[in-house]
């Protein structure tokens, strides 16, 4: 059983990354990352800050935007209308959820699509929907098929599962599983236990989304199966562990290959964000990156 870990397949996008920023510095562009918090949620200052560093550590610009949490939605929608406008600025990461005093669906779709580095808004998500290269994809669904491409899993007609249908990574990993002609079904947290494990073992490819401990264990596998885990919850004694039970899996090779958590999807989502903001800067200049 092969253990798929992140960590190769962000080093390969940072250096494809490093490339087009010394491109972009050629041109006397600055690639930047605006950041926009609002409050001190301790979660998000974390992943701010490992943000921050991978960013300058590739020669990307940050600039922050923190905001009181009892800032009211206008002021929220005022900085994005700000950032719209700022030409120096290529991308943008806003923290959520937003307080809950704002609509943040109203908040979010400020943002434009060509800025939209997350994939958040709802301009982005029809790119994905329809193909139409409108905006970036949502950078953990994106992760999860970086992953099966570096190991070189074959998708186009294979059995792929989803499980969950979230519009973060669910169902947008579902639509780009079928983009490379995969076979999809969509399981969730209402699929009967016994119909789960029948579609997991009749597939090829899994993707546990659905942010629920041991959703996937090793009786719903024949040994055949990759497992892209996307889940991140935090067991009895707080340890960090994701939707599949590894432990089980690893022990009983359940699967042809697993990503562990953490260190699978999570390290290359961040620089698949990053990735986005120089594509956005290079595709503002007219240069493919």
């Amino acid at each position: 059983m092969e253990l798929l870990k992140g960590k190769p397949v962000a080093d390969r996008l940072c250096d494809h990354i490093r490339s087009c920023v010394e491109q972009l510095i050629d041109q006397n562009v600055a690639p930047t990352l605006a950041i926009l918090r609002v409050g001190e949620n301790s979660s998000d200052i974390a992943y701010e800050n490992s943000a921050v560093k991978k960013a300058e550590s590739l020669g990307i610009h940050v600039e922050k935007f923190i905001m009181a949490a009892d800032s009211s939605e206008e002021d929220v929608i005022d900085i994005l209308k700000h950032i719209n406008e700022n030409q120096a600025i290529h991308g943008v990461l806003m923290f959520r959820p937003l307080p809950k005093h704002m609509d943040e669906d109203r908040v979010r779709n400020h943002l434009r699509a060509d800025k939209d580095v997350d994939g958040i808004t709802d301009s982005s998500m029809a790119g994905i929907f329809t193909g139409n290269g409108i905006g970036y994809p949502p950078c953990t669904a994106e992760a999860a098929m970086a992953i099966l491409k570096y190991y070189g899993v074959t998708l186009a007609g294979k059995k792929a599962v989803v499980i969950g249908r979230s519009l973060v990574i669910g169902k947008p990993v579902a639509m780009m599983l079928m983009e490379q002609n995969a076979t999809v079904t969509i399981c969730h947290s209402r699929t009967p236990a016994e119909e789960l494990k029948a579609y997991c073992r009749e597939a090829d490819v899994i993707v546990c989304a659905a942010g629920r401990i041991n959703m996937l264990t090793g009786d719903c596998l024949t040994g055949k199966q990759v497992v892209i885990d996307v889940g991140i919850n935090f067991d009895e004694e707080g340890k960090m562990c994701g939707d599949a039970d590894f432990a089980g899996i690893v022990e009983a090779s359940a699967a042809a290959g697993i990503t562990p958590v953490p260190g699978g999807v999570g390290g290359v989502t961040t620089v698949l964000l990053l990735h986005h903001v120089v594509a956005a800067a290079m595709a503002k200049g007219g240069v493919s990156c």
